[in-house]
């Protein structure tokens, strides 16, 4: 077979994965940057709902952030169904959905002719969205395959790795391109590289029993470090608290920063980078207004939705806050990391080019409002990852001592399903 090109994309910077871990004591303090005292914000006692609204101008020539999610959770509703088509009938040709608010419309990546059955449901769909059928030259399996082999073969000098959105290939980033070149020559697809890419492990602060989402915890053996709450689900028949699986292990105990008690830590699979905390716990979520700390209030959660390329979300970490106009770059990201590999992750950027999450955030909601009033949230994963090469200031409730960036890296919510067969999102 003839070896497929491989492109290379000057970097913007040196870049370097940091997993959103901790409150900076933990992280920073064996680093350059000296970490400040993280302060203790007072409990919130009146809690109201309000809606989760971005600042700045809206993409796509929107009229409001509604509109835009509006249009967003017609292309998602429709792509649901799409993915559960493919799902049940296991098609080969599949490669990948794009949602793109800003044009409009949903596109389709597809390898060969569409089977009868999936152009029935496409017609069906366009009734109501504008859905695009593109060409792929490889589906999703073939792409997740070669990803898979090649991230084995390279023997770490892959960094992360993920197929491209419209079925092209793949991209890697690398840490040094000359190391990496031998190992993606055998590729079977094309492979654009990213050099310079080192990953590494990325009422808040006084919340009480039911625990919801977005508020800050750590454990009771590294009381320096710090995580985020992402969702309440049920699982087994039990109540937990879903969270990244990098800022625990099975057998410790979660705590507030007050050091009151969450509850062990239960279940984790490292892998696909998702926990569960056992915890009394309810389906609302911590948020407020976006650059501030206060108001400080908490949504409703009324359901889950898929992670797709071009869709826009919110993130509310613990430390940095809410902050919204984020849109998803990539998805089926694999990471390799000194200790273990990262799977199944979505990519996501900050239109605005300010932070989207820091460290601290990790394992707090990435969220969507629902359109009708913003003032409910669905749930889309919890965060991993942040990429320091892209740092900015960071904002919230703690703002010096740590690192943010406007580039970070989340677990969806079929990372969940997979790792907790079963799991069930608990609304509000």
């Amino acid at each position: 077979m003839k070896t497929p090109p491989i492109t290379a994309r000057a970097p913007r910077a040196t870049r370097r994965l940091a997993v959103a871990l901790s409150v900076a004591v933990a992280v920073v303090t064996t680093g350059p940057v000296q970490a400040a005292a993280a302060p203790e914000p007072a409990a919130v006692t009146d809690a109201t709902t309000r809606a989760v609204e971005p600042t700045g101008e809206i993409p796509g020539g929107f009229a409001s952030w509604k509109d835009l999610l509006t249009t967003q959770r017609k292309l998602v509703k429709a792509a649901d169904r799409i993915t559960a088509a493919v799902g049940t009938r296991g098609d080969t040709g599949f490669a990948s959905i794009v949602a793109a608010p800003e044009n409009r419309e949903l596109r389709v990546y597809w390898k060969g002719t569409t089977p009868g059955a999936i152009g029935a449901l496409l017609r069906e769909l366009r009734e109501d969205v504008p859905v695009s059928v593109l060409p792929a030259a490889y589906s999703v399996r073939e792409l997740e395959r070669e990803m898979n082999r090649l991230a084995r073969a390279s023997g770490g000098a892959i960094t992360s790795i993920a197929p491209n959105a419209d079925g092209s290939g793949l991209t890697a980033s690398v840490a040094d391109r000359g190391v990496t070149r031998s190992a993606l020559a055998a590729s079977a697809v094309p492979v654009t590289v990213e050099a310079g890419v080192t990953p590494a492990p990325a009422r808040r602060w006084d919340d009480t029993a039911p625990w919801r989402g977005g508020a800050a915890w750590r454990t009771t053996t590294a009381a320096g470090i710090g995580c985020s709450t992402g969702w309440a689900v049920a699982y087994g028949g039990a109540s937990w608290m879903l969270s990244a699986a990098h800022c625990a292990t099975a057998g410790q105990v979660a705590i507030d920063p007050t050091g009151e008690r969450i509850g062990p830590v239960a279940y984790t699979d490292k892998t696909r980078d998702v926990m569960l905390i056992r915890a009394t716990t309810t389906g609302r979520v911590y948020n407020n207004n976006p650059g501030t700390v206060t108001p400080e209030f908490d949504n409703p959660v009324i359901g889950t939705t898929g992670s797709y390329v071009g869709m826009y979300l919110c993130t509310s970490g613990a430390y940095s806050g809410t902050i919204c106009l984020c849109q998803v770059i990539r998805t089926g990201v694999t990471i390799n990391l000194a200790d273990g590999v990262l799977t199944g992750l979505a990519q996501v950027e900050n239109t605005t080019r300010k932070n989207a999450a820091g460290q601290g955030d990790s394992g707090g909601p990435v969220e969507t409002p629902e359109p009708s009033s913003t003032t409910q949230q669905y749930a889309l994963g919890v965060i991993s990852a942040i990429d320091t090469s892209a740092q900015v200031a960071c904002t919230g409730y703690v703002t010096t001592g740590r690192l943010c960036s406007w580039r970070l890296y989340y677990a969806p919510w079929s990372n969940a399903t997979a790792a907790f067969p079963g799991i069930a999102i608990t609304t509000g």
